[in-house]
């Protein structure tokens, strides 16, 4: 649901800035909440660095519906700083970082970007997560000539946008993500079941930029490869406000399809799966899902069945997956600083992250429009290809070019802010644990 908040958020943000305060201040080169817990709901976390130097934000949820994603995809962007700052930080001065929770609620999200772009006067911001929010974040992010990077928004709407010059301001864009939309995503998707042999397919979605976009370029794709959509002209999609789904359950199961897709999120995906099951029209249906709720706390909410297997068992999904050079080492500095493997989406808030302050020191200024300008250069070829971002620098001050190799990919960004990436497989066991079974390829 794309929404014209800007005056709104503008008003909001007078009423909310005095008690968006900062709750914790470090020094540079300390993270602020790396190992901790996440950062409360309307609130800031500042890592100080310098008047004088690059700071940025990071706009992204640690509450609401995406919060059990959120809340380690946000430790990542204090993990760079950090590392950056202990390498010298961005032209001669150590980096500062602002976090605000956007809740996973478009207002949030507008009213935390407009603090980060007119109050702390940020150069660019690692956000959001939620199409949703990204779309009304994007709309204050670019009059004010903030660099907005997303590390998990995936909606075609930014690249239909994009494509007509949506997100630019003096001819530069002020808008990219480090993981691909949701068209490749579909296809992923689409191909799965079509491997799996399922040729009629219902859809229910969450009714907002993310999951209607990923609806239409789901149908897209799976007619191409001969299936049908059995409710493509009577979809079925949810307000992202709803507690109660008997009728959406009974809508999206209506005629026994093959397999049903559900693109939720979270929380209000466990309410509608669990209607679903009570309502016992899930019985011979295989559910596929996406990366919208691939979380280990995800089986639990959506419970038991009455032979104590979890309700989502045998479910197959997809999500974005990591295959970039720095993967490795990204890894092994989580696991050491976390003491467990990283999340969905961490490693592209890293790469979200690390493309801001690299371009900021290709351009040689902290601001927006100095990294909005350099970022496809750092990017993309030509230039010496490299994965750990300190080594970046430290060939920019050198005057050199660089070809950023990310954790999470490649990062080759396009014109339209977007990048291609590969997509992983899982599926739920009957203990509820979920595991990685294939990658697969949009293409």
């Amino acid at each position: 649901m794309k929404k014209n908040i800007g005056a709104f958020a503008l008003a909001l943000t007078t009423l909310l800035t005095g008690f968006l305060s900062a709750c914790e201040t470090t020094t540079s080169n300390t993270t602020s909440n790396n190992g901790g817990s996440a950062t409360p709901a309307g609130s800031t976390t500042t890592t100080t660095g310098s008047a004088q130097g690059l700071k940025i934000g990071s706009l992204l949820p640690t509450t609401g519906d995406l919060a059990a994603i959120g809340q380690q995809m946000v430790q990542s962007v204090p993990l760079l700083v950090n590392t950056v700052n202990a390498c010298g930080g961005v032209n001669g001065q150590p980096v500062t970082l602002v976090q605000v929770d956007d809740q996973t609620d478009p207002r949030a999200g507008a009213a935390g970007m407009q603090k980060l772009a007119t109050l702390d006067k940020v150069a660019g911001v690692v956000g959001s997560f939620a199409s949703s929010v990204s779309t009304a974040a994007v709309s204050i992010a670019v009059p004010n000539k903030v660099m907005l990077i997303s590390p998990g928004s995936t909606s075609p709407v930014f690249t239909e946008k994009a494509a007509k010059g949506g997100f630019k301001r003096d001819n530069v864009s002020y808008w990219a993500r480090t993981a691909p939309p949701d068209i490749y995503q579909a296809q992923a998707l689409a191909q799965l079941a079509n491997k799996k042999g399922f040729k009629r397919v219902a859809t229910v979605v969450i009714n907002n930029d993310y999951g209607v976009g990923f609806e239409k370029a789901f149908v897209q794709a799976f007619e191409k490869l001969g299936g049908t959509v059995v409710n493509k002209n009577r979809p079925v999609r949810y307000d992202p406000k709803a507690t109660t789904f008997d009728t959406e359950a009974q809508a999206a199961f209506a005629g026994k399809p093959d397999a049903v897709l559900g693109v939720f999120y979270e929380e209000t995906g466990s309410l509608f799966l669990k209607s679903a099951y009570q309502q016992g029209v899930t019985q011979g249906v295989q559910m596929m899902l996406t990366d919208g709720v691939k979380s280990d706390t995800f089986p639990e909410r959506v419970g038991k069945a009455s032979d104590g297997k979890y309700i989502t068992a045998g479910a197959i999904g997809t999500v974005p997956g990591s295959n970039g050079k720095g993967l490795e080492a990204f890894n092994k500095l989580w696991q050491s600083k976390r003491g467990a493997p990283p999340a969905p989406y961490t490693p592209h808030g890293w790469d979200a992250a690390a493309l801001l302050v690299l371009s900021a020191q290709a351009a040689k200024q902290n601001t927006g429009v100095g990294i909005a300008s350099k970022l496809r250069d750092v990017a993309n070829a030509p230039g010496t290809e490299v994965s750990d971002v300190c080594e970046g620098l430290k060939l920019l001050r050198e005057g050199k070019d660089i070809n950023y190799q990310g954790a999470s990919g490649n990062v080759d960004i396009d014109e339209n802010g977007d990048v291609v990436g590969v997509y992983d497989v899982w599926t739920i066991g009957d203990d509820g644990k979920i595991k990685t079974i294939d990658q697969v390829s949009p293409k």
